[in-house]
């Protein structure tokens, strides 16, 4: 596996991570204590962190968190890095201290290396759930302060915001088939060192049926999934955070960050 700074914070993690959202069914039923195929994804996440990955990412709607709680037993907690994130519906001070201190519980640590809010509310609610991070952070059950689904205006206000720290991660959509990060987000993130977390980096499996990236994968030997992840590794900031459901998969992914493709190749697809 291999490392690099993960934005500002001077801490390296791996490449790419494990993202640990899986369906809506999932999450519905999750909010019952059904854990669908709970022993197969705490067996990925293990195999990813066998394999050197140390970046999870989860969120308090997910229902993972608990399955997190349970892969990373065994293993030294600070050499882990793991991010959530809080509802919108939460940005109160109050109400995000006990999402947050909910989200410690079931994962079973006492800090959160990353903690973003999910989705932007209001200007109002934005600024009183950074306030609270902000706390948060001088309180040490948080380390670094992130955002999710933002655009550029609302990450530029963010980071007026806060007094103290600054914004080091956004996790928004990017792969293949979406690349709108590629207009303003990532050359921002690039030049503020600021780590961009792709998530749904393999667009839901639709990359299988491009006709190019078939092409490019098979004429490299190597999985339309790997090729989409070295496809996005071409930025230093990126860090795509897969779904980690099946253990083989997760072993595929993490052998992407040393696949070597020509840029010229990259840019054409």
């Amino acid at each position: 596996m291999k490392y690099k700074e993960f934005g500002s914070t001077g801490i390296k993690t791996s490449y790419l991570g494990m993202g640990t959202y899986y369906d809506p069914l999932w999450i519905i039923l999750a909010k019952f204590g059904f854990l669908r195929d709970a022993k197969q994804k705490i067996q990925a996440l293990k195999a990813g962190l066998n394999a050197g990955i140390n970046l999870i990412d989860t969120a308090e709607l997910y229902g993972s968190e608990p399955l997190i709680k349970r892969a990373i037993e065994g293993y030294e907690r600070e050499k882990i890095f793991i991010s959530t994130k809080v509802w919108p519906t939460h940005l109160k001070r109050d109400k995000l201290f006990k999402s947050l201190e909910k989200s410690l519980e079931r994962l079973g640590t006492k800090y959160v290396d990353l903690y973003l809010i999910h989705f932007p509310g209001s200007s109002h609610s934005n600024r009183e759930a950074l306030m609270a991070m902000e706390e948060a952070v001088a309180s040490g059950l948080i380390k670094f302060i992130g955002l999710s689904n933002f655009n550029l205006k609302g990450i530029e206000e963010a980071r007026k915001t806060l007094r103290k720290n600054d914004i080091v991660a956004i996790q928004n959509q990017y792969n293949i088939k979406h690349k709108d990060p590629e207009n303003d987000l990532l050359p921002y993130c690039e030049k503020e060192r600021i780590a961009f977390m792709a998530y749904y980096p393999l667009a839901h499996g639709r990359i299988t049926k491009d006709s190019k990236v078939l092409e490019v994968s098979k004429k490299f030997n190597i999985t339309p999934a790997q090729l989409a992840l070295v496809w996005l590794l071409r930025w230093s900031s990126v860090f795509p955070i897969p779904r980690a459901s099946r253990p083989e998969h997760v072993i595929q992914d993490a052998k992407a960050v040393d696949i070597d493709i020509p840029t010229e190749i990259l840019e054409k697809i």
